[in-house]
């Protein structure tokens, strides 16, 4: 059986934008070894969720890993609980967070990500301030910081157990279900947690909104008055002064393991927590990823090496490069452009100088269009290649979201491309 290698782009797609001369990121930069692999394979394009609706990542990735998300989807907050070792229990209430930055209203979202400047030891701090200063009336927590602006939290009820079935207070996802979905415009305001529709009687519901809504509102009054936070003020720089959450789940997903469904053993190279937690829940064996030093020329090539070392120990490696999200978010299409040419520069080109594409099957694609105009995720299917083995070139001359949509593949369904791979590496 030939090994798989399954990589993900996060963020990868976009639309075409007038300052690249009517191109997309992908498609403005340059990207031989990309559409190397496109030339000797096939490509088409995949709906990582439901067609018209803007996902967010956790969400993709579990159908991209096989996985029907309406079955075992149940919320981003355990995933992520899960993954930085927190303890948490059916009826707990845990939740995806934020440091964000807002107005003296207490309102008013100034910034939701704090500029992407805040450090490692001030969100420690912070969160250290939050959980030895904050007392809720009728329930525990524990909050966690975990990569830069972003952190966990979880509730645990005194008397009483908690439901996931609350809205966000973070405007720029919406909940539909139990699903976070990206709106196409938001008002840039701190909203409170209510019961889901459907559940405003729901005792649970209604208690796990209460005491959510009750932790917003402490943590902002001890943050306003934190020295960490004076001193950035000092230094011009935003205030890390609000707690976003979103994504609320009351119970762990239950996955079947992708060793049993495959007859495979999977290794994992992932850089977010909530990856991790997805990994790790579905079986998959974490492969260390050293951090990054903001030299791209430097980290990506140590992460293709790694990449193929773990080959040995593996049928198959997903790996899930966050690179191009973050300027998609920030609308930032140069930035954009410029790390997709050092993906494929510094990682694809090391990684297929050493492999044997006779006897591995490649795998690109990404888990959603983080859209620069938009500066959020959008519906737009992903752009995807498949080479090596015995596939048999389909006439593709590059990879990007324009031809992708020209491939012998079509458009597929996230959860049929892994099925797809396994199939190829039995040739």
């Amino acid at each position: 059986m030939k090994k798989i290698i399954y990589i993900i782009l996060d963020g990868l797609g976009d639309l075409p934008l007038a300052k690249l001369g009517g191109k997309t990121p992908l498609e403005a930069a340059a990207t031989p070894h990309l559409d190397r692999l496109a030339q000797q394979g096939i490509t088409g394009t995949a709906c990582t969720f439901s067609p018209g609706i803007a996902p967010e990542s956790d969400i993709a990735v579990i159908g991209l890993l096989g996985y029907d998300t309406n079955k075992y989807y149940t919320g981003r907050g355990p995933l992520e609980a899960f993954s930085e070792g927190i303890r948490f229990a059916d009826g707990n209430l845990a939740l995806r967070a934020n440091f964000a930055t807002v107005g003296a209203d207490g309102r008013a979202i100034i910034d939701r990500r704090v500029n992407r400047s805040l450090s490692t030891e001030e969100a420690t701090a912070l969160a250290k301030e939050i959980n030895t200063k904050v007392t809720l009336e009728n329930a525990t927590f524990e909050f966690k910081n975990t990569i830069g602006h972003r952190a966990v939290l979880v509730i645990r009820g005194i008397r009483a157990r908690l439901s996931g079935a609350v809205t966000n207070t973070d405007p720029a996802y919406v909940r539909q279900e139990m699903f976070g979905i990206a709106p196409c415009s938001f008002e840039p305001a701190v909203k409170k947690a209510e019961p889901l529709p459907g559940r405003a009687d729901d005792i649970a519901s209604q208690e796990a909104a209460a005491v959510l809504n009750e932790f917003i509102e402490k943590s902002r009054a001890v943050l306003e008055a934190s020295d960490v936070n004076k001193r950035r003020v000092e230094q011009g720089k935003l205030p890390a002064n609000c707690i976003l959450t979103r994504s609320a789940g009351d119970n762990l997903p239950r996955f079947p393991q992708v060793s049993d469904i495959y007859g495979m053993r999977c290794g994992c190279f992932v850089q977010m927590p909530v990856e991790r937690g997805i990994a790790l829940l579905t079986g998959m064996e974490i492969v260390d990823v050293p951090r990054l030093t903001g030299h791209l020329d430097v980290d990506y090539p140590v992460w293709a090496k790694i990449a193929v070392d773990a080959l040995g120990r593996f049928d198959c490696l997903y790996v899930h490069i966050k690179g191009p999200d973050e300027p998609g978010h920030d609308g930032n299409c140069i930035e954009k452009k410029n790390v997709i040419e050092a993906i494929d520069a510094h990682y694809f080109g090391p990684l297929i100088t050493k492999l044997d594409l006779r006897s591995h099957i490649v795998c690109v694609t990404s888990d959603l269009c983080t859209v620069c105009e938009m500066k959020a995720h959008s519906a737009l299917a992903v752009p995807l290649l498949m080479s090596g083995g015995s596939i048999k070139p389909d006439g593709s001359m590059s990879f990007s979201e324009k031809t992708a949509k020209l491939g012998s593949l079509g458009e597929m369904r996230a959860r049929d491309i892994l099925p797809l791979l396994v199939k190829y590496a039995s040739e």
